[in-house]
């Protein structure tokens, strides 16, 4: 089976205005003089200092890659000279080298070189990776002007650093949390994630081609952002199967940067599976599921929680052997959204400090809310819960039900025929589960995470049973 078709891929994002302009004005219109004098009037830009008197002298630096770094992080330049920068990604993921001027290198596969002008070199000026989550994982740099004024080396640096920072989690423009309103109605046209779980295939080998896309899509109404997905959908699709099965999973990278997967249902060397492609490639992932449960998979490219906040996780569903036929089955997956702007990326720095924006079941906020779950009294209810992450636990509870049946983590807590009973199923990141219970009567049944204030933030739905 094919899960996912290739998709148009976004267009790498530039640096925002409002940085550009706080931290250099760039080619300064000018009549007469050499460019020794004045370089703008050939069009050369001046890095952070616009009257710093150009030396004429050209200073060259290759940058490079080791990890999520930049070789080096510190590039001395006497003031008045000309900064030239080859950039070699020597890294194993897609990267770029932006700097606070607004000069930038293309995002460059691994293996790729460019070479870019910065400009004449007034005052210290920093430079990083635009792709999401790059920056707070280490990759800067700075340009150390050699020879300015130490009052004006460090203000320039302290001005673009305040001006760019506020990119370097791919936001661009507005907050999109700002557009958050969980009392709006969603268009008539909405479908909720399908939330409903069929059974396991007969098959015992199954084949899934997962491939990665980027789309824009609403988390909550009238809330766009752009998502990693796999499949076109965020959570990717359920995987089910049954203790001996094998799974034979075809990867293919259909964004603009590097990706990967990892299934916890699996247990085997990660170097070669799991290992990061780049845009346009594919591999092969096998697995034989030998313990039951609910087993997430996720993208581990690093940062390993700004992928996973943007979407890319799902789950695998292996039944345990004496799993008995219910009469309706359903599946949730719990994660954390830290909005960008709108229709951008999720905000690494929101990411990195945990503040979420929205919790949610399945993708979307409160979609349960206004497309319920339905069920009939007396029927046996079976919902599998996972906790995706990347933060936050989960306390998963259903107003006016109580669980008979828990099933946590490979084994069960609790049966039918105990006398005791469940109220909250509490799990951490990538912790998996299932819960049953019977609804005694007709109603509208309340399904939240205890934890009040994420369900408040959108991780609520409702059972209609009718």
């Amino acid at each position: 089976m094919t899960i996912g078709m290739p998709r148009h891929a976004p267009e790498p994002r530039r640096p925002r205005a409002s940085a550009v302009a706080a931290a250099v004005v760039l080619l300064v219109a000018c009549v007469g003089g050499g460019v020794a004098a004045d370089p703008a009037a050939s069009g050369i830009p001046v890095a952070a200092a616009p009257d710093t008197p150009a030396t004429g002298d050209t200073t060259d630096v290759t940058v490079r890659v080791t990890g999520m770094r930049y070789d080096p992080a510190v590039i001395e330049v006497p003031v008045g000279d000309e900064l030239v920068v080859t950039f070699e990604n020597t890294g194993i993921d897609v990267h770029d080298l932006t700097f606070a001027t607004g000069v930038r290198t293309e995002r460059l596969a691994p293996g790729a070189r460019e070479t870019v002008t910065v400009g004449v070199i007034g005052a210290d000026l920093p430079g990083w990776c635009s792709i999401a989550g790059h920056r707070q994982m280490g990759m800067e740099l700075t340009v150390r002007a050699i020879g300015a004024p130490a009052t004006q080396a460090s203000a320039a640096a302290t001005s673009t650093e305040h001006s760019a920072h506020g990119g370097s989690g791919a936001s661009e423009g507005e907050d999109a949390a700002a557009d958050i309103d969980l009392q709006r109605e969603p268009a008539a046209s909405f479908r909720a994630h399908p939330a409903e779980l069929p059974p396991a295939p007969e098959e015992t080998v199954h084949r899934v081609t997962l491939t990665v896309t980027e789309t824009v899509a609403e988390v909550a109404p009238g809330v766009p952002q752009t998502r990693w997905t796999f499949g076109g959908a965020a959570p990717g699709p359920v995987l089910r199967g049954r203790i001996g099965d094998t799974f034979e999973i075809t990867l293919v990278n259909d964004g603009t940067i590097g990706h990967s997967v990892d299934f916890h249902a699996g247990a085997l060397a990660p170097d070669e599976p799991m290992r990061t492609i780049g845009p346009g490639e594919a591999l092969t992932y096998t697995f034989t599921a030998t313990r039951a449960g609910i087993w997430m998979y996720h993208c581990s490219t690093m940062p390993m929680s700004m992928h996973i906040a943007n979407g890319m996780s799902g789950a695998v569903v292996i039944d345990p052997p004496d799993l008995v036929p219910v009469d309706r089955e359903y599946l949730l997956v719990q994660n954390e959204l830290y909005l960008g702007s709108s229709a951008g990326t999720a905000d690494a720095e929101k990411l990195a400090e945990a503040r979420p924006d929205l919790v949610v079941f399945n993708g979307v906020a409160d979609q349960y809310r206004h497309r319920p779950l339905a069920a009939r009294p007396g029927e046996r209810v079976r919902v599998w819960v996972l906790d995706a992450g990347p933060n936050s636990p989960s306390s998963f509870h259903v107003v006016g039900g109580q669980f008979d049946t828990v099933y946590l983590e490979g084994s069960y807590a609790l049966r039918p025929e105990d006398a005791g009973g469940s109220q909250a199923l509490g799990l951490q990141p990538a912790q998996g589960s299932f819960v049953e219970l019977v609804f005694p009567e007709a109603g509208t049944y309340p399904f939240v995470t205890h934890r009040m204030s994420d369900a408040e933030r959108g991780a609520a739905g409702l059972f209609r049973v009718e």
